[in-house]
């Protein structure tokens, strides 16, 4: 039987037509699903734009606060997310956000359908802040990367705007700043009483330092200021500073310098990922170090504590690997306790001393708490009375007084003056 016949033959056999059949189908089927699949990669990539946020970047928060005014109402798969907002009258209210939950959502922005997918990692953790990694992918029509620019700056500006009038305070946490609290109403600069020109001398002078960066760069000056406020307790050192930031619209970074497991490096890395627009807050800084002289002292009474140097704290302040564009503030009770290093120009640019309450400073607290006709002359009469009594007094002293007569009249006010170094 030649080859012809035997192709022949197996033509005719139904047995072998039926498998060569379904052998044809499942090839045909196998290649045209591989078309699909690989004209929906060519189409993906050249026609869709797919952008990525992970939990880690700081713009996540900000897009899931975004979805729950946005996203949240074109979806039925919600979860929830407590948070809890400080009234003015200082009142905790509790407030339920809902954001749309693990799985995927859709939702149309500016007429362009986007297709959101949010994501958790059961068996991977962030380490940072001990939850599961999550990752929110956003996927549209198109290759105008500027729909998901336009909708991350909404989500920036609904987060700023969250916080508007208000003052953040950030605590160390690890290797990153959190915020601390609720957010702090503002503080008028006013509010706080100093001598005359003390105020408005460091608020010009840091407005002066950030509307002008340039002149560092133009002279290779290192771009950051540091300040010390140095003076008797209570007298509004950290008063100042809190209004000081709401007055520049600018968060407060509290470090504490004393703190177990503060490392050198530690410190080095938390001032170069400081929050942009804040001021960090370095509070009674003699309490942290002792002077040069006592140093083999200080290390022998810390031994065993991982603990931040006195040259560590110095090259961060003022060292090659030290940051820039920053604000620096630091405080203390007891300025000739500090290492003349510590307190050099470039590491400490201006010093101003906050000390016990002036005449002038007395009349201004008074005509703050007491405003009728006769607050004037009754200011005056006041400060002169406590200045004849040729005794030091606070500014939290004199606050204390006034808030213990709080209801009293202005005269009783004056009367009672001794009163204000027995309460």
């Amino acid at each position: 039987m030649t080859i012809i016949d035997y192709v022949g033959a197996l033509s005719d056999n139904p047995y072998f037509g039926a498998g060569f059949g379904l052998f044809g189908l499942g090839a045909g089927a196998a290649i045209l699903r591989k078309s699909l699949q690989g004209s929906m990669i060519l189409f993906r990539r050249h026609y869709m734009i797919t952008l990525e946020v992970p939990c880690r970047d700081k713009s996540y928060q900000w897009l899931l606060h975004w979805m729950t005014q946005k996203g949240a109402r074109s979806t039925q798969h919600l979860s929830v997310e407590t948070s809890f907002e400080q009234k003015d009258t200082g009142h905790v209210k509790t407030k339920y956000d809902f954001i749309p939950s693990i799985g995927t959502h859709f939702f149309s922005y500016k007429n362009t359908w986007i297709r959101v997918e949010r994501t958790r990692e059961q068996h991977t953790l962030d380490l940072h802040m001990g939850v599961p990694w999550e990752t929110v992918q956003l996927t549209a029509f198109g290759r105008d990367k500027s729909i998901y620019f336009n909708i991350l700056e909404e989500a920036r500006q609904m987060a700023l705007k969250a916080h508007e009038g208000k003052t953040i305070m950030y605590s160390a946490i690890g290797s990153e700043w959190r915020p601390l609290g609720h957010p702090r109403k503002r503080r008028p600069i006013n509010s706080v009483v100093l001598d005359s020109g003390i105020s408005g001398r460091i608020l010009q002078d840091c407005r002066d330092f950030i509307s002008n960066p340039s002149w560092y760069t133009d002279r290779g000056i290192p771009y950051r200021r540091g300040y010390l406020l140095h003076g008797p307790p209570g007298c509004g050192k950290s008063s100042f500073i809190t209004a000081l930031a709401g007055e520049l619209e600018f968060g407060i970074c509290v470090l504490n310098l004393s703190e177990r497991g503060l490392s050198d490096d530690r410190l080095n890395h938390l001032l170069s990922v400081a929050p942009q627009q804040a001021i960090i807050l370095l509070e009674d800084i003699d309490a942290a170090f002792l002077s040069r002289e006592d140093t083999k002292q200080q290390k022998s009474a810390f031994e065993g504590l991982n603990r931040v140097t006195f040259s560590g704290l110095l090259n961060c302040l003022d060292g090659v690997a030290s940051t820039e564009a920053r604000i620096v503030f630091m405080t203390t009770n007891y300025l000739d306790r500090l290492d003349p290093a510590l307190i050099r120009p470039g590491r400490v640019d201006l010093k101003e001393h906050i000390g016990w309450c002036s005449q002038e400073q007395l009349e201004q607290m008074f005509l703050r708490f007491y405003k009728t006709e006769n607050s004037g002359i009754n200011a005056a009469s006041f400060a002169e009375k406590v200045v004849s009594f040729n005794k030091p007094v606070s500014p939290a002293q004199v606050q204390g007084y006034f808030m213990f007569h709080k209801r009293a009249s202005e005269a009783e006010v004056v009367e009672n003056v001794k009163m204000l170094w027995e309460l």
